[in-house]
């Protein structure tokens, strides 16, 4: 009887325990992801100014998002749009440049190493630092790139970020800089795969393009889901780098959602309005999620056949 007990008071202090360990990251997601939710999606339905130190904020009910899909549906079309392009454009792009990169990385070469710190070095560049980088090395006078235009190849300036015409293709070559990330999950996966089955197909006369189209590409196909779900996400919800590139001259062109938001929020002071427009966000990054789930059955995670 007495070891009965003693396994249960030591069981019940391993489950104490295990609570202990993951009780931070509970406290986490309570206080900074699940209250500021709630407190967003409150404001949302209110006026909140933040100005207005001790005013309550009036409840106005769905007025906020009204406005946002009636009045101001021009400005939030527009936004969306620039958003949902530029997504569109450089999802599909990063995949297959850093699938192809990994593909050539993953070869068993001396300096492979090397190549892959080179190529992964751009993601653990701050965002801040990289768009002031960026913005330092394009500029039309003096720049790096416009001096090598200029003075080297004896071509006229580029505007980069400083014209609407050009700033939008600026900013989806600068977000290939960034695709190292991809590039060492998709060489871990690579990694995965096991040589025999290379092998078989070799001794069957595959050549290079049928091995990667039958054997690499469905072995690879939960890090394609993985990275094209991250992509969207992430290009929905691009900031830092609009707000340091943006100048009078691109204003319009770089009207992407989350800096309307932004701008709505501080410049206006419509903080209100602002929660409104961030939970029409959350609710659009949802559905295309769940969409994405939900026809993700090209994804493989069995044995190749």
């Amino acid at each position: 009887m007495s070891k009965v007990r003693t396994f249960r008071k030591g069981k019940a202090l391993d489950i104490f325990t295990s609570y202990l360990f993951v009780l931070p990251v509970i406290l986490g997601i309570l206080l900074f992801t699940l209250v500021p939710m709630m407190t967003s999606l409150y404001y949302s339905f209110t006026d909140y100014n933040p100005t207005l130190v001790n005013a309550k904020p009036a409840f106005v009910g769905i007025q906020n998002f009204a406005d946002a899909f009636g009045k101001n549906w021009k400005a939030v079309g527009n936004s969306l749009f620039v958003t949902i392009s530029y997504t569109i454009i450089t999802v599909p792009l990063n995949l297959v440049l850093s699938f192809a990169i990994a593909m050539l990385l993953n070869q068993k070469l001396k300096g492979m190493r090397v190549f892959r710190t080179i190529y992964y070095i751009p993601v653990i560049i701050p965002a801040v630092a990289s768009g002031l980088l960026w913005n330092d090395i394009t500029k039309v006078n003096g720049g790096m790139f416009n001096v090598i235009l200029t003075e080297f190849l004896k071509l006229p300036p580029y505007q980069f970020y400083n014209s609407a015409e050009t700033v939008l293709p600026s900013l989806i070559f600068m977000s290939l800089f960034g695709m190292g990330g991809g590039m060492v999950l998709w060489i871990a996966q690579l990694k995965g795969i096991p040589e025999s089955l290379y092998e078989a197909a070799s001794l069957d006369g595959a050549n290079f393009f049928v091995r990667t189209f039958r054997i690499t590409l469905p072995m690879c196909t939960p890090m394609i889901f993985y990275n094209l779900i991250m992509g969207i996400i992430g290009g929905l919800q691009i900031f830092t780098q609009v707000l340091l590139l943006r100048n009078p001259n691109n204003s319009e062109a770089l009207n992407f959602f989350v800096l309307h938001i932004y701008d709505n929020a501080m410049g206006n002071n419509m903080m209100g309005y602002a929660s409104a427009l961030s939970w029409i966000l959350f609710v659009i990054i949802a559905a295309i999620t769940a969409v994405t789930f939900k026809t993700s059955k090209w994804v493989y995670y069995g044995e190749v056949a």
